[in-house]
């Protein structure tokens, strides 16, 4: 399932180095607008402490976590909408994505040059909101019209169309992202195939030297996080074993960067169940809400079509017992058939045709 948050913001914000530090993958992060023209695509593994824990019951050979996609997208400015900066190759960038992580600068630091002059965070948070809505705006102008044409011979399709178009026109026009409209079921399928900017999910990454003293932003639609980027860059720096006491001595309990996973695989409105065993302990990725036999297509496709039934038991459970035989001999393993709706932390054996 391969799914991805695109990361935006203005030159210079730190959108490079956040996605270095994401993914160890080097990509240039000079100290300059528009360094970065093509995007980076990094996948990141999801942290799971509950993987861990059941890898430590059932002591497989192979331990596989579950991963995101990030995409790295070149620094936007005021006027992208209509093409400042290389702004329509970067916005087009951004619709192929899934939901919005926005960068926003909140540090100081002379050698590092502001695209405006001045550290603004809420100025930043609301140029890139902005040309966001000028980019739908555009693009939805051209779709009414042509549609609010073609309806006048009176398809019912059209007309229905024409007026979803127009709800969502009106509401861009008041400054506002398509995100906080409410569609119908009827009207998702359209909406979903107008690819729009601003009705992406949106988490809203604060790149800060002082984390306890944050600015005030507006109005926000979607869940603030702030990280102090140079200080991850230093956890990162260390061997993965030494990380976690470095984070305690800092006073935190997580990193910020798993923080923002967590969060983004979230805002994706995704879950994780697990499978495990000697061979292999392993997250899979579901939307929310998917059935027992769409899980097990997760696996492989074929299970979708050969489902037969799934043993499943929590993974808290699991853990508590210390292993398989004593879950069964407890009764703790329950049969699921195809209608049951697979829940976040479920541990599963699908049986299948093959």
């Amino acid at each position: 399932m391969a799914l991805s948050i695109g990361i935006v913001g203005l030159p210079n914000v730190g959108k490079s180095s956040l996605f270095n530090i994401l993914t160890k993958k080097s990509v240039e992060a000079a100290n300059y607008p528009f360094c970065t023209i093509d995007p980076n695509v990094g996948v990141v593994k999801v942290p799971d402490n509950r993987l861990d824990q059941l890898a430590t019951v059932s002591k497989p050979a192979k331990v596989i976590p579950t991963s995101i996609e990030f995409v790295d997208i070149a620094g936007l400015v005021a006027g992208a909408s209509k093409g400042e900066g290389l702004g329509n190759q970067f916005l087009a960038h951004i619709r192929e994505c899934d939901a919005i992580c926005e960068v926003i600068r909140n540090f100081h630091d002379k050698n590092i040059i502001h695209v405006s002059g001045n550290v603004d965070p809420k100025s930043d948070k609301e140029t890139i909101n902005l040309e966001l809505i000028l980019a739908d705006l555009g693009s939805i102008a051209k779709r009414l019209d042509k549609t609010k044409r073609e309806a006048r011979s009176g398809n019912k399709e059209l007309i229905f169309q024409a007026g979803i178009l127009e709800r969502i026109y009106n509401h861009l026009e008041q400054g506002l992202a398509a995100r906080s409209l409410q569609f119908t079921d009827e009207e998702l399928p359209f909406v979903k195939s107008l690819t729009l900017l601003t009705i992406k999910p949106i988490v809203y990454l604060l790149n800060a030297d002082d984390l306890e003293n944050l600015p005030d932003l507006g109005d926000l639609d979607g869940e603030i996080i702030a990280v102090n980027v140079k200080m991850e860059e230093e956890i990162a720096a260390l061997p993965e074993e030494e990380q976690a006491e470095y984070i305690q001595e800092l006073g935190l309990t997580q990193s910020g960067l798993d923080k923002l996973i967590k969060a983004s695989y979230k805002l994706l409105g995704l879950d994780t169940f697990f499978t495990t065993g000697p061979d292999e302990t392993r997250a899979w990725t579901i939307k929310n809400g998917a059935k027992a036999p769409e899980a097990a297509g997760v696996i492989h496709t074929d299970f979708i079509k050969g489902f037969i039934r799934a043993e499943v038991i929590n993974w808290e459970q699991f853990v508590s017992v210390g292993s398989e035989a004593k879950a069964r001999e407890q009764g703790l393993i329950r049969t699921e058939g195809k209608d049951y709706v697979v829940k976040d932390g479920d541990v599963c054996n699908f049986l299948v045709n093959r």
